[in-house]
């Protein structure tokens, strides 16, 4: 298989063989374009430089060797140090404050104007004479109470007695005994 050659005016190209192209000159439009950038990238390398070297020169007003200062150098400020001594504070004295806690007053103990289901009560002296109301009983089995003229548990002492299945009032006098099973809590309504 033959290459063709691209060049046929040197056939074995410009060393006998195929290799780098020599380098091609540049127009003259394009040498006088590089010779402008080159002249304004040198202009202001060269006023960047002078601009440098008149703020260095006017920055210092005294000379860094330890030598004499200029004549007509500013004054420059002075810095006082003020320090404050710190005198140890004394220790301030304990106060110590005494208060009486006074009790809150509290109703005198006497008879409830509401008790437990359960239980045996003197009217009068356990619980206030009145009318009370109960929410029924506190299980399955109704709510038991019993009014009577004294605690021997006999059966002529029974003033009157009920078994509750829901809700229910009962008027108590005072000297009475009142007597009441399996009920929920019992409240004074009047």
């Amino acid at each position: 298989m033959t290459i063709p050659n691209p060049d046929p005016q040197h056939p074995h190209g410009p060393q006998g063989g195929w290799g780098p192209t020599p380098p091609v000159s540049p127009s003259p439009a394009e040498a006088a374009t590089r010779r402008r950038q080159r002249i304004k990238y040198g202009a202001t390398a060269l006023v960047a430089l002078l601009i440098g070297v008149g703020i260095g020169s006017s920055g210092g007003t005294g000379s860094t060797d330890g030598g004499t200062t200029d004549a007509k150098a500013e004054p420059q400020p002075t810095v006082t140090v003020t320090e404050t001594a710190q005198a140890e504070a004394e220790p301030a004295p304990t106060v110590t404050e005494t208060v009486t806690a006074k009790p809150k007053k509290t109703e005198p103990a006497g008879p409830a104007t509401s008790f437990s289901g359960e239980g045996e009560y003197l009217v009068g002296e356990d619980i206030k004479p009145g009318t009370y109301k109960t929410a029924g009983p506190e299980g399955q089995f109704g709510c038991y109470w019993e009014r009577a003229k004294d605690a021997s548990g006999e059966f002529g002492s029974i003033i009157a007695n009920n078994n509750l299945k829901g809700p229910g009032r009962v008027t108590l006098n005072s000297g009475e005994y009142f007597k009441t099973n399996r009920c929920q809590e019992w409240k004074r309504v009047s």
